[in-house]
């Protein structure tokens, strides 16, 4: 229990209470987690969590906005980089896994999210995250397919499903293997089968 966080400015308690859910996710199933047991991990009551957010409800959306605020911040640092098209997809592929493998927890959220049958404000932001995402991408595609670096024949939205889904499945292999670790080692092989799919042949 960490008592320092009874005393925190409401902003950073927020901020703690988001880092407390997804260390949370990435040790047990993100639908059984209680507002109780974010309590106990911040070491608070529930009256002082909230204080902060009016519902568990309220506490997903905070993590959602905070997952969709940093993934597409470590995509727009990589983009003005002004790297290469496919110099750019690869670091950004690597940066999200590397994000993956820093928090477990979060495609489990996510996954949690778009699979509940009701609309709900953190699955609308999810989906709208992954809107973004593959806006993002298509215009990679299209500068690489300008610049003569990228086959100007693949359609841009197959590839940009297949690089989230492959994402996706590196997720799936480092759950089934019990070792979130494999994600890292696996991604760069894996990204090189991705590129010669899309890659202009010389």
């Amino acid at each position: 229990m960490r008592s320092s966080n009874k005393h925190l400015p409401a902003e950073k308690r927020r901020t703690v209470t988001i880092e407390a859910v997804v260390e949370l996710a990435g040790e047990q199933n993100p639908s059984e987690i209680t507002t109780a047991g974010i309590a106990k991990r911040m070491g608070l009551t529930q009256g002082a969590l909230f204080r902060h957010f009016p519902n568990k409800d309220a506490i997903l959306q905070a993590v959602m906005e905070w997952v969709a605020e940093r993934l597409m911040s470590l995509i727009e640092k990589v983009i003005n980089a002004e790297l290469s098209p496919l110099t750019a997809l690869e670091s950004i592929f690597m940066a999200h896994v590397d994000f993956i493998t820093e928090h477990p927890g979060i495609p489990r959220m996510l996954f949690g999210e778009l699979q509940r049958s009701e609309e709900t404000a953190p699955k609308r932001i999810t989906q709208a995250l992954i809107h973004r995402y593959a806006e993002r991408l298509n215009r990679l595609f299209e500068q690489g397919k300008t610049c003569g670096e990228l086959d100007e024949n693949f359609d841009n939205e197959a590839a940009a499903t297949l690089f989230i889904g492959t994402i996706q499945g590196l997720v799936m292999q480092s759950l089934i293997a019990g070792d979130v670790s494999q994600m890292r080692r696996n991604a760069p092989k894996v990204f090189a089968i991705y590129q010669r799919g899309i890659r202009r042949a010389s």
